[in-house]
């Protein structure tokens, strides 16, 4: 098998079990994935209340903390490339919630800032956290466990790529 980075021929290690590896039951990603999906779908009906998608939660989430960000700034944060960040910018701003304007000191960047409008929606939203939160079925102190697991497994990825 050859490595999708480089090339190079990757050898399997001696006892590898092809059949067992590939058994759904045991890949780490796939309940990371379905347990991310159904966690978003059940944002859901609390974003609809509030007129946002859950791209477009985050993204708030990381205004109302640092009050502005560079559009750059933003996709990092959310892991977002600027070809899905700038319309969902967009919606935001005719909504209301945003202004975005280029940097007086670098022109290539643009600048994201909360309207009032943003700031007021962040007391609005306040309480979705508390209305997700019982559905995961985590005590605070496993919740922070998985955090900081995840977090890890996060910049692992980061790294190896």
């Amino acid at each position: 098998m050859q490595d999708p980075h480089d090339g190079a021929t990757v050898a399997l290690p001696e006892g590898y079990d092809a059949d067992e590896a590939l058994k759904l039951s045991n890949q780490l990603c796939f309940p990371l994935y379905a347990a991310s999906k159904e966690l978003v779908r059940r944002y859901k009906p609390y974003l609809d209340g509030l007129g946002l998608t859950y791209t477009q939660y985050i993204t708030m989430m990381v205004l109302w903390e640092r009050g502005e960000a560079s559009v750059k700034e933003l996709g990092e944060a959310v892991r977002l490339d600027s070809g899905t960040l700038t319309p969902l910018l967009k919606k935001l701003e005719a909504h209301g919630y945003i202004t975005r304007e280029r940097s007086q000191h670098d022109e290539r960047q643009l600048i994201v800032r909360l309207t009032p409008a943003g700031r007021e929606l962040k007391q609005r939203a306040s309480c979705v956290p508390l209305q997700i939160g019982p559905c995961v079925g985590l005590t605070p102190e496993e919740a922070l466990t998985l955090r900081t697991l995840l977090d890890k497994v996060q910049r692992s990825i980061d790294r190896s790529w």
